[in-house]
């Protein structure tokens, strides 16, 4: 399977959202903590164009204090890989969904039964954030053959002479990393989500959501200035830790929906 030229269900989907003239909204929800089959279903429901499910680690690399608080939650309750990926087929979204955790969880029982555990669980899409470029190429052919998208990450500090090729090897669409450091709401966009976007944007024709560090509607507006589109977490997160409920979610993701379609 040629690496370079499939287009999965997540990259067409939003390819064609984009196409049509919106900005692409990505939620993203710890799977395995108390109610969050209902969070990602009302996610969908407010004008979510794809849906991440975090599967809970115990020693995160990128999450934040928010997403490491409702991780740590699912897992006490006794949230697994297995448990999670196992309620994803029963969800109702009309959306793709990729999944977001640790390369640990795919190497432990090799990349082609992670991938086909994916496949089977009808995930679209994963996002390792610890698995280098240089190091990706075997898993990225494994879940390819699966039918697993896999989306890297460009970050502030990705060398202008590889990010060409990290962004020709991202499937569904390419993560802009806003700023250094883990994930949480900030209370201004950092000046460097945009410029990876536009350096992004640069090198490959795929959808470029900025991640990390969009803290509110009118700073999603502001990235997507440059970028395609966002991806909130810990905002969405925050709600559920704040016992805001699917109801509460599924306001702030209205919130995010209206302010990116009225630009």
């Amino acid at each position: 399977m040629n690496l370079n030229t499939d287009v999965g269900r997540m990259e067409s989907v939003l390819r064609g959202r984009r196409d049509d003239g919106a900005k692409l909204l990505v939620v993203y929800i710890t799977g395995g903590y108390e109610g969050w089959e209902a969070a990602v279903e009302t996610a969908a429901a407010a004008g979510a164009d794809a849906i991440e499910i975090g599967i809970p680690f115990s020693d995160p690399v990128m999450d934040g204090p928010v997403i490491q608080e409702a991780s740590q939650a699912a897992l006490e309750a006794g949230a697994t890989p297995a448990s999670v990926l196992a309620a994803v087929p029963n969800l109702d979204t009309g959306v793709p969904h990729a999944v977001m955790t640790y390369y640990n969880l795919a190497h432990h029982p090799g990349h082609e039964r992670f991938a086909a555990t994916l496949a089977n669980s009808a995930i679209d899409a994963a996002i390792l954030p610890d698995l280098p470029l240089v190091e990706s190429g075997p898993w990225r052919q494994a879940a390819s053959e699966a039918g697993v998208e896999t989306i890297m990450l460009a970050a502030p500090t990705t060398p202008d002479d590889r990010l060409p090729e990290l962004c020709a090897a991202s499937k569904g669409f390419v993560y802009a990393v806003g700023l250094l450091g883990v994930t949480g709401e900030r209370s201004a966009l950092a000046s460097t989500a945009t410029q990876i976007a536009q350096r992004c944007k640069s090198v490959t024709d795929k959808p470029v959501l900025v991640g990390v560090g969009i803290g509110s509607p009118e700073q999603a507006v502001e990235a997507s200035v440059v970028a395609d589109g966002v991806i909130i977490g810990s905002a969405v997160v925050r709600r559920l830790l704040d016992g805001g409920g699917a109801d509460g979610v599924g306001e702030l993701v209205a919130s995010y929906r209206a302010a990116l379609d009225a630009g």
